[in-house]
């Protein structure tokens, strides 16, 4: 290996540890706290669908850091997806507004 790819591998490994490293805080209290009010459905279905095509890409490359990079994320958001649909709508102890998931009801502001 020459020492440009031995320093691209390096960083590449030095920056998917970092990438990884900033996600594991957000994996942590969505996981304690099964609150994912700041996400969409919409966000969660998106994400999932790049990573699957951008799999078509990564795949096609050599075995290396963009490969655990790509895995990591992929993972991740096929994990927040899951949670997403899985927990549902939550009420919050602070005003009663839904903390995650889906939800059908009408505002509370809503004209009945």
């Amino acid at each position: 290996m020459t020492d440009s790819s031995s320093l691209a591998v390096l960083a590449g490994t030095a920056s998917t540890a970092l990438f990884i490293a900033s996600t594991l805080p957000m994996l942590a209290k969505a996981y304690r706290t099964r609150d994912l009010a700041s996400y969409s459905l919409g966000n969660l279905l998106l994400a999932n669908v790049g990573n699957i095509v951008h799999s078509v890409y990564v795949l096609s490359l050599p075995v290396g850091p963009i490969w655990a990079l790509h895995g990591f994320y992929t993972a991740t958001s096929l994990t927040m997806l899951a949670w997403f649909l899985r927990y549902g709508v939550r009420r919050s102890t602070h005003g009663g507004r839904p903390r995650m998931g889906i939800t059908t009801e009408a505002p509370a502001h809503a004209a009945s």
